[in-house]
């Protein structure tokens, strides 16, 4: 089994000489092919910087950001934009869908983008709204929507293209508790079902509850790490809210 990620001494510095903000310190840290991360920290820990310099939006200061093997850190215009379309799928907060477009359109952009072919397209959609409960939505468009099916849209949008890694960030912040619950059992069925390997930042220690492994992020350094490993999810919640305790209990989002 190979890295879907693997960050080296990453770094992050805004500022200049007389007003210098380290937002990242050394981060190291590998995800498996398959796996299921949780970033989670304090509000200005790093995370939301963290899943910025991974996603490409932004750019690291030093070190190496690699995906799949390809070191993001030194690709630049269309193949940094092939990388962003191709191997990297992306789930929002705010869902991100475009108002003009129906579901089935909003998940079939990125394939359209790419040229695949029209019924390659529809068996791909189709496909991914099957495995997460939205098929009855494909023709409405996202006003016609209830948050969670918005966000299961958006999800589906980004596993579409059987990307590398798919980056969560707050998925579930915008959505109630039981849209919430169905959204993290469809990451859960993806995860384990397909293989997908996800890394969902939240600030919620309910949503990490479902992942597989959490990594704990303070001042821009990594602080601690803790795995599911034969728990079920009461128990990997009572670990997670012991070293929630340690941060500081302010797990609020970035």
């Amino acid at each position: 089994m190979g890295n879907a990620l693997a960050l080296r001494n990453v770094e992050k510095i805004y500022g200049n000489r007389s007003n210098i903000t380290t937002a990242l310190d050394d981060v190291s840290f590998e995800v498996a092919d398959g796996d299921f991360v949780g970033i989670m920290g304090p509000s200005g820990s790093g995370k939301t910087t963290l899943l910025n310099c991974i996603s490409t939006i932004d750019r690291v200061t030093a070190g190496h950001v690699m995906v799949g093997g390809d070191d993001v850190t030194r690709l630049r215009g269309d193949a940094l934009a092939r990388l962003r379309r191709e191997r990297l799928g992306f789930i929002f907060q705010d869902f991100n869908l475009l108002d003009t477009l129906t579901g089935y359109e909003n998940i079939a952009l990125a394939l359209t983008i790419s040229r695949v072919g029209h019924v390659e397209i529809e068996r791909r959609v189709e496909q991914a709204a099957r495995r997460l409960g939205i098929s009855t939505v494909l023709r409405k468009y996202p006003h016609q929507m209830s948050g969670g099916e918005q966000q299961r849209v958006a999800s589906a949008r980004a596993i579409v293209t059987d990307p590398t890694l798919v980056l969560a960030d707050e998925p579930t912040g915008a959505l109630d508790s039981r849209s919430a619950r169905v959204l993290l059992e469809s990451f859960e069925r993806l995860n384990v079902e397909l293989g997908a390997t996800i890394l969902m930042v939240t600030h919620d220690p309910s949503a990490a509850s479902y992942c597989r492994r959490i990594l704990f992020i303070k001042d821009g350094r990594l602080f601690s790490e803790i795995a599911r490993d034969g728990d079920d999810r009461k128990g990997f919640f009572g670990r997670i809210m012991e070293v929630v305790t340690l941060l500081g209990g302010d797990t609020d989002a970035q």
